[in-house]
């Protein structure tokens, strides 16, 4: 029979410990598909809850999203993938306010989008994780009363032991390669210094008039005029 010695029965219950520690932190990983449907219940019953303080101060739709969704997007590699190979072209400073003028823009996105949902409902499918695999695809799908079926697709990538978001494909328009477009159009006008005034003023006419049905439908037309 071998018999241990104090130290290293210390040692293997050390080695036990952080094996035990390590898996219990691999379980505490909410999977994508969980993540996302959370934040989704967590989004509509706010929504529903709130309908009448939005309809008073659609405003509050920012609190929402600030509050629910952009914690679960990883806003740093959204905005580089939108920027493409013109984030190599900016400073570090330049790249900072890239970074908070675009979770800005998202915001006033997100926060159109909810302005005017009401009875939609939203599938999320099932999907395969492999073993070490630190990038994936949700798909999922909104169901419309009386209106098509949109197909939503989330592109994400664990990042500290989170799942977060980095792309989204809305009916088959990837929102990275939708504004990679326009980054690029306006780096050669004039630089990222063009980018980011571009990205400034669209903010500030959000800031100067509320999120309403009304004007997001106008905003709407003025950007696929």
């Amino acid at each position: 029979m071998i018999k241990l010695q104090f130290k290293q029965i210390l040692n293997i219950l050390a080695v036990f410990m952080l094996l035990m520690s390590a898996v219990v932190a691999s379980a505490e990983i909410e999977s994508p598909v969980d993540m996302l449907k959370r934040t989704s219940d967590d989004v509509i019953k706010e929504l529903k809850e709130k309908r009448e303080a939005i309809d008073a101060d659609p405003s509050i739709v920012y609190q929402i999203v600030n509050d629910y969704i952009i914690p679960h997007l990883d806003d740093v590699t959204l905005a580089k993938l939108a920027l493409g190979k013109n984030w190599r072209k900016a400073s570090n400073d330049q790249k900072i306010e890239f970074v908070d003028q675009f979770r800005t823009l998202l915001v006033r996105t997100y926060s159109k989008s909810l302005q005017e949902f009401s009875d939609q409902k939203i599938n999320f499918f099932p999907v395969n994780i492999k073993a070490g695999e630190e990038k994936v695809t949700v798909k999922s799908e909104v169901l419309q009363s009386g209106g098509p079926t949109i197909p939503v697709d989330y592109r994400l990538r664990l990042k500290d032991d989170e799942w977060k978001v980095y792309d989204i494909k809305i009916d088959g328009v990837s929102l990275v390669t939708n504004y990679r477009g326009t980054f690029a159009q306006e780096m050669r006008k004039g630089g990222m210094k063009a980018v980011l005034k571009m990205l400034q003023e669209k903010n500030a006419k959000v800031a100067e008039k509320p999120v309403t049905p009304e004007t997001a439908n106008s905003d709407a037309d003025k950007q696929n005029s």
